[in-house]
C-alpha cells in the first residue's frame, strides 16, 4: 500500500503556463477557449479524486464545487470560473494529496465612452467655461491600457495645451479620462478610444469611436402617460415613452420596480406593451434613456390594478355592559371588511332584508379610519328593537367599475348568540399512529359559527403546514402523514371574523404520536470464515411507547431467541463456530404497540474485492506488431477476514463486446495484506481497449468482483522487462534500417531460400533450429565490398527516471541477441548504444570477428543509458562471398546481466 500523490497536467487551450511562479502555477487561457485540467495520480488503493474550487464570492458555484473524475473539462470557458482548481487524492493512507492551479482567463470588452461636461460661471465677467471630459472604460484581464486619438492625431499629455490626459486616482487605471478645457472649434472631432492588452493570448485590440459636436447634449424624455394607471384585470396597458432632446440620439429601455418585466410584455421602441394585466404585474415602471452622454434620462409611473378579496364580518355586542349576548333595548354594531386597491376607490352599501338602508340616528352608519382598519364599515344599532331582527348586506363595490361586487350578509335575531367551544368525548388525548392521517376536532356552538383558528399551545412552533396558524370552518383540524414531531398541544379558539367580536373562547387538543422502535444498524453485511464466531447486536434509538419492548432472533424464517428488555436498550445474538448452514440473512425484531423496527445482518463467507493497481511501471509491452501484452498486478482488500482466496476468475471483454473470456487464476499459499499479484494478459488486439474483471474465490464460493479499463497506449518504447524480437512478423518489431550504411539487413527463412546461396556460410534454419522460421542476416556475395556497413537499428526505449530531477544512477539493461557466424570470410558483427541528444563517439559495447563455426551462439551485453537510447547490429562484410552473418531473437531486459556468457565458452544451441 502506499500513499497518494498528485499532479496537475494540462491539455486544453492554454496561453501560457507560468510553472514557477513562487511555487504557484498559473494557468492562463482566453475566455471561450477549452479548459482541460488532469489531475494523474498514484497510489494504493486506488486513490479517490475531487477537483474544487475557491472563488471570490459564495454565489459562484463550481458545479456543485466539486468534480469526481480525474479530468477537469470546461468548454467555453467564461470568466467567472477564473480562479484557482484544487486536486485532492485520497485513500485513507496518510495525508490526502492536494496540487492546485490558478486559471487565470483572458478576456477583453468593447470599451465604451461616456461624455460629462460642466460649465463654470466667473464671476463680474460676462463668458461662459464649457470643460468636457470623455470617460473611456473596458472590461478586461489582464488590466488594460487605453490610448486617444482625435481623428488620425494621437492625443498624448502635453501634445496639445487645451487637452488633458489623466487617470482618476481611485480608479487603480480602471479608466482614463480625456479633459477638454475651455472648449475650441477644433475640439468638435471624432474621438476614438483604443483599449489593448498587448495582444497576450491573441487578444486583438477593440476600439470605439465618439463623434464631439456643438449638439452633443444629454437625453431628455417625457411619458405620455398618468401617473398612477389605475386599470382593471384582463386590460392591455400601453406605456409610450419619447425622446425630446439628446445627441447622439438615445436609446430607451423600460425597467420595473420587481426587477424584470412581465414574461408576456413587448417593447417596441419607447413603447411598453402589458397585455392582459393582472394584480402581480402592478408595480412603478419606469422608461430609462441613456447616450453616453450625462446621466442617463428616467421617468416613472405606476400601474394599480383594481383588485377586492377577503371579504368579512364581525358583530360587538353592547360595550356598556359585561354580557356578551345581544338583548333588545341594546346596542349592537356589524362590521364589514374587505381588501381592496386602490383603497380610496371603495364604496361600502347596506341592505336590510335586500332593501337599501340609509344613515339615520337609530341606525348608524359610518366609515373606520382607513389607518386604523383600512376598508372597514360600521352599522351601528343604537337601540335594538324586535322589528330590527333580519339579514343585513354590507355590498363593497369600487368606483371606478369592472370588479364584481362583494356581498356580505348576517343574521340577527333572537338565535344570534355568541360562540362556545367544547372538545367531544374521547377526542383528547388523541394516540395515532405515525403515517396515519388524524383529524383534531373543536364543537363549535353559537350562530354566527365564527371561523376557528389552530395553533400549538406548547411551544413556539409551526404547524403542520409551516404557519403559525391554521383557519378552519368547520373546526376541525386535518393532519395528513402525521410525525413523531407532531406530538404535543393543539390550541383551537374563535377569531371575531365572521362571528361575535368578543373575547375569544379556546380548548386544548392533546395528540400522542406512537411510531415503532427506530433501531441501528438498520442493515450491516459481516463477512467471516468458517469456523470462527459473528456477534450480532442491534440497539434501540428510540420508540414510542417505549416501556413494551420484546425483540426477536431470526434466519431466514426460523426464529433463534427472543425475549423482553428490561433495563438494557440493545440485544446480542453470537453464532460461536460458523458452519455453512450459518451463512444468510439474520433478523433481529424489536417491537412495541406502534410496531416493529429491524435490525439485518447478512452473514456471508464472501471474499472482498481485489484492488488493482495502476502505478505499476511499463505495464503495457509488444514484441508483435498486431499485439500487445499487459502486466496486471492487484492486492486483496482484507485477505484474512474470510477463508483463504484459492482462486481468482479473469474476465476479460474488448470494450464494445458482449461476451467475456473467463480463466482462473490458481493461489498457492495464503496471500498475505498488501501482498502484489501479477498476472500478464498477452494477445491483447492493438489498439483495442479491455474491461477486465477480476473475482476472488473462496470455499464460499464468489467474493466481490473489481472491474478496470485497459486501454492500449503506442509505446514509445516496446516494454524494457519484456522486449523480445524473434523477427517472425514482416515490420521486425519497429526495427529499421539505418539510412547512412551501405546496404541492408535481409529477413530471411531457411525454407525460402534461394537455391542459388552461397555454400559454406549461413545458418540453416533460425536459432530454434526451425526451417520455417526468420532471421536477419548480411548478404555478402556481390556487388558488397570489402569493409562495407549494414546497420539494423532498435526503436527508441526511454529511460524511467527514478526522480523527476534527472537521472543520478542510470539504470542497468541487459543487451542479448543470438548470432550465426560461419565462412571463411565473416567480417565483423558490432552492437552499439545509441543515446538521444548525444553524439555517437563511443565505440561498440560489444563486437566479434572472424568464422564462429556452424552454430547459434548468445551473446550479452549490460548497457547504462543516460537518456532515450537505441540499440544498432552492425554487420561489417569481410574480403569475400562466403561471409553471411545471422542475428535472431534479439531481446531487452531491466538489470545488469547474469550468467554472462564468456567469450570463450559462447553458448550452443
Amino acid at each position: 500500500c502506499s500513499p497518494p500523490t498528485v499532479r496537475i497536467v494540462h491539455s486544453g487551450h492554454a496561453c501560457n503556463v507560468e510553472e514557477e511562479r513562487h511555487a504557484e502555477r498559473v494557468y492562463t487561457i482566453r475566455e471561450g477557449e477549452t479548459l482541460e485540467l488532469t489531475c494523474l495520480v498514484t497510489g494504493h488503493p486506488r486513490p479517490q479524486i475531487r477537483w474544487t474550487k475557491t472563488a471570490g464570492s459564495v454565489s459562484d458555484r463550481f458545479q456543485d464545487s466539486s468534480v469526481f473524475n480525474e479530468t477537469l473539462h470546461i468548454t467555453k470557458i467564461q470568466r467567472h470560473q477564473g480562479g484557482r482548481y484544487y486536486c485532492k487524492a485520497e485513500n485513507g493512507l496518510g495525508s490526502p494529496a492536494i496540487k492546485s492551479i490558478r486559471v487565470d482567463v483572458y478576456f477583453l470588452d468593447d470599451p465604451v465612452v461616456t461624455v460629462h461636461q460642466s460649465v463654470g460661471e466667473a464671476k463680474e465677467q460676462f463668458y461662459y467655461e464649457r470643460t468636457v471630459f470623455l470617460r473611456c472604460m473596458a472590461n478586461s484581464n489582464p488590466p488594460v491600457r487605453y490610448s486617444w486619438h482625435r481623428g488620425r492625431d494621437v492625443l498624448s499629455q502635453g501634445s496639445d495645451k487645451g487637452v488633458e490626459i489623466y487617470e482618476p486616482f481611485f480608479t487603480q487605471g480602471e479608466t482614463k479620462i480625456l479633459k477638454l478645457k475651455n472648449l475650441r472649434p477644433q475640439d468638435y472631432a471624432n474621438y476614438s478610444c483604443i483599449a489593448s492588452v498587448r495582444n497576450v493570448c491573441g487578444i486583438s485590440d477593440r476600439n470605439i469611436v465618439f463623434k464631439l459636436t456643438n449638439k452633443t447634449v444629454s437625453p431628455s424624455i417625457k411619458l405620455l402617460v398618468e401617473d398612477p394607471i389605475v386599470v382593471n384585470p384582463g386590460q392591455t396597458v400601453s406605456l409610450v415613452c419619447i425622446t425630446t432632446g439628446g445627441e447622439p440620439k438615445p436609446t430607451l429601455s423600460w425597467v420595473s420596480s420587481s426587477d424584470s418585466l412581465p414574461e408576456k410584455s413587448v417593447v417596441k421602441g419607447g413603447t411598453l406593451t402589458l397585455p392582459a394585466i393582472t394584480s402581480d404585474e402592478a408595480g412603478v415602471y419606469s422608461c430609462v434613456a441613456t447616450n453616453n452622454v450625462g446621466n442617463p434620462a428616467k421617468k416613472s409611473t405606476t400601474i394599480v390594478v383594481r383588485a377586492m378579496k377577503k371579504g368579512r364580518f364581525w358583530i360587538t355586542p353592547d360595550p356598556y355592559h359585561n354580557d356578551d349576548n345581544i338583548q333588545i333595548g341594546r346596542e349592537v354594531k356589524i362590521s364589514c371588511q374587505v381588501e381592496a386597491t386602490p383603497p380610496e376607490e371603495l364604496t361600502f352599501g347596506w341592505l336590510k332584508n335586500g332593501r337599501a338602508l340609509r344613515s339615520s340616528e337609530r341606525m348608524v352608519i359610518t366609515q373606520t379610519d382607513p389607518d386604523t382598519s383600512p376598508g372597514t364599515t360600521n352599522l351601528d344599532i343604537i337601540d335594538l328593537k324586535f322589528t330590527d331582527f333580519g339579514t343585513y348586506t354590507c355590498v363593497a363595490a369600487l368606483k371606478g367599475g369592472g370588479i364584481p361586487e362583494i356581498s356580505i350578509d348576517v343574521n340577527i335575531s333572537s338565535t344570534t348568540v355568541p360562540p362556545n367551544l367544547t372538545v367531544p368525548r374521547g377526542k383528547s388525548p388523541l394516540v395515532v399512529r405515525e403515517g396515519d392521517t388524524v383529524e383534531l376536532e373543536c364543537l363549535v356552538s353559537g350562530k354566527p359559527k365564527p371561523i376557528i383558528l389552530w395553533s400549538r399551545a406548547d411551544k413556539e412552533a409551526p404547524m403542520p403546514d409551516g404557519t403559525l396558524q391554521v383557519e378552519s370552518y368547520d373546526g376541525v383540524l386535518r393532519i395528513v402523514n402525521v410525525s413523531r414531531e407532531m406530538t404535543g398541544s393543539y390550541r383551537c379558539q374563535t377569531s371575531q371574523f365572521n362571528g361575535f367580536n368578543v373575547k375569544p373562547r379556546e380548548a386544548v387538543v392533546e395528540l400522542i404520536v406512537q411510531y415503532p422502535p427506530t433501531v441501528e444498524p438498520v442493515s450491516l453485511e459481516m463477512r467471516q470464515g468458517l469456523g470462527r464466531p459473528v456477534a450480532m447486536n442491534c440497539r434501540v434509538l428510540r420508540a414510542h411507547p417505549s416501556r413494551v419492548l420484546r425483540y426477536e432472533w431470526r434466519l431466514g424464517n426460523r426464529l433463534l431467541h427472543a425475549g423482553h428488555f428490561d433495563q438494557s436498550d440493545e440485544t446480542e445474538y453470537t453464532v460461536k463456530s460458523l458452519n455453512r448452514e450459518g451463512w444468510g440473512e439474520y433478523t433481529c425484531d424489536i417491537i412495541n404497540e406502534a410496531g416493529a423496527g429491524r435490525c439485518t445482518f447478512l452473514v456471508t463467507g464472501k471474499a472482498y474485492p481485489p484492488e488493482f493497481y495502476y502505478d505499476t511501471y511499463s505495464p503495457l509491452w509488444q514484441n508483435r506488431p498486431r499485439v500487445y501484452g499487459f502486466k496486471l498486478q492487484w492486492t486483496q482488500m482484507n485477505p484474512n477476514a474470510v477463508d483463504r482466496i484459492v482462486a481468482y476468475r479473469l474476465g476479460i471483454r474488448q470494450m464494445g463486446q458482449q461476451r467475456w473470456w473467463e480463466q482462473e487464476i490458481t493461489v498457492e499459499g495464503t496471500i498475505t495484506k498488501g501482498e502484489l499479484i501479477t498476472h500478464n494478459l498477452t494477445e491483447l488486439i492493438k489498439p483495442e481497449a479491455y474491461e477486465v474483471r477480476l473475482t476472488p474465490i473462496t470455499r464460499f464460493g464468489e467474493g466481490d468482483s473489481t472491474i478496470r479499463i485497459i486501454t492500449y497506449s503506442a509505446p514509445v518504447n516496446p516494454h524494457l522487462r519484456e522486449f523480445h524480437c524473434s523477427f517472425e512478423e514482416e515490420p521486425i518489431c519497429m526495427f529499421t534500417q539505418d539510412k547512412n550504411d551501405d546496404f541492408d539487413w535481409t529477413r530471411h527463412s531457411a525454407a525460402t531460400r534461394d537455391t542459388k546461396y552461397t555454400p559454406n556460410t549461413g545458418p540453416s534454419g533460425d536459432r530454434s533450429g526451425s526451417k520455417q522460421g526468420f532471421y536477419m542476416y548480411i548478404e555478402t556475395s556481390r556487388p558488397r565490398k570489402e569493409g562495407e556497413v549494414a546497420r539494423l537499428v532498435s526503436p527508441f526505449f526511454n529511460v524511467a527516471p527514478k526522480n523527476p530531477y534527472g537521472i543520478t544512477n542510470p539504470p542497468a539493461y541487459c543487451f542479448g541477441f543470438f548470432f550465426h557466424m560461419y565462412g571463411k570470410h565473416i567480417g565483423t558483427l558490432n552492437a552499439l548504444l545509441r543515446q538521444k541528444g548525444q553524439a555517437a563517439t563511443e565505440g561498440p559495447t560489444w563486437s566479434l570477428s572472424g568464422n564462429q563455426g556452424d552454430h547459434w551462439k548468445q551473446a550479452k551485453v549490460s548497457i547504462h543509458p543516460t537518456a532515450s537510447f537505441q540499440v544498432v547490429l552492425e554487420g561489417i562484410r569481410g574480403p569475400g562471398i562466403e561471409g553471411d552473418i545471422a542475428i535472431d531473437d534479439v531481446t531487452l531486459e531491466e538489470g545488469e546481466c547474469r550468467d554472462l556468457p564468456a567469450v570463450s565458452e559462447w553458448l550452443y544451441v
